[in-house]
């Protein structure tokens, strides 16, 4: 077992992210060398999912895994995640053939489930594994599912804002960081959650897996970005009907805030996929 940096939070249906960080492979990260960052979008091909309300959605956790109880949430967030960028990654038809329903929610959140069963194995400091125990799981633990079932060919990482932007010119990234609980409740659909009053003060009550999907602007201050007016748009799986259509907003102010308890990371596709 390597020397991991690991940081585990309470598990709950909407929260299930823990970080975990791999000296080795954050070796494997692209330096910001002054490139010319833009505004970026990635549209996934699957629908917003959500890890609540699974029996609402028809699924039957026990139908997926013979022997397991049915639950209604999942502390599944890092699979959500994954499983929006890989919809990214691939096309509809390499989507279809890998299982992963691009038209029907509930479909693809069933993908998701199994492959959070994936990243708790992958997430071999893990005590329990998923589905015996909603365990929770990292990000990279699901980059190494999807890597271990031939989905993607290799994953990156990012240790600063500036390493982020130059990310998303490429792709989406899965960002896990912790979630405090006044972002449950964001101000209005459109604001970010720098506008929630106070929202430091406010305990943090898990660990979440999203995805960032686009850098909507960019600002910068005599050459250097600026972090309190460029924005990240960022997928979460709560429904559609959480945020904006599934989506919130934030500044890379709020990220430098929590920066140290966050961890960034690109999943890539280098072969072609269709």
């Amino acid at each position: 077992m390597p020397d991991l940096d690991i940081t585990q939070y309470d598990v709950t249906g909407s929260l299930g992210r823990h970080r975990v960080l791999d000296p080795r492979s954050l070796a494997y990260h692209r330096p910001y060398t002054g490139e010319t960052i833009r505004t970026v979008e990635w549209a996934p091909r699957v629908p917003v999912l959500n890890q609540q309300g699974l029996l609402t959605q028809g699924i039957r956790t026990s139908e997926l895994f013979p022997g397991a109880d049915d639950v209604d949430a999942l502390g599944s967030c890092t699979a959500n995640a994954a499983a929006a960028c890989l919809s990214v990654l691939l096309t509809a038809d390499a989507c279809a053939a890998a299982g992963l329903d691009t038209t029907d929610a509930a479909a693809a959140e069933r993908w998701a489930i199994g492959l959070y069963a994936d990243a708790t194995n992958a997430d071999e400091w893990l005590e329990y594994t998923w589905p015996s125990d909603d365990c929770g799981s990292s990000g990279l633990g699901v980059a190494k599912a999807l890597r271990r079932r031939g989905l993607i060919d290799q994953y990156g990482h990012a240790k600063t804002a500036e390493e982020l932007c130059v990310l998303l010119q490429t792709g989406p990234v899965l960002m896990g960081m912790p979630w405090h609980d006044a972002f449950f409740s964001p101000v209005s659909s459109l604001a970010l959650l720098d506008e929630i009053p106070d929202w430091q003060q406010s305990p943090v009550v898990g660990g979440h897996e999203v995805l960032i999907t686009a850098l909507e602007s960019v600002a910068e201050v005599e050459g250097d970005v600026s972090y309190e007016h460029t924005v990240l748009r960022c997928r979460n799986s709560w429904s559609p009907s959480w945020g904006d259509g599934g989506s919130f907003r934030m500044s890379l102010a709020v990220y430098q805030q929590l920066r140290d308890q966050i961890d960034l990371i690109q999943p890539r596709l280098d072969r072609t996929s269709s």
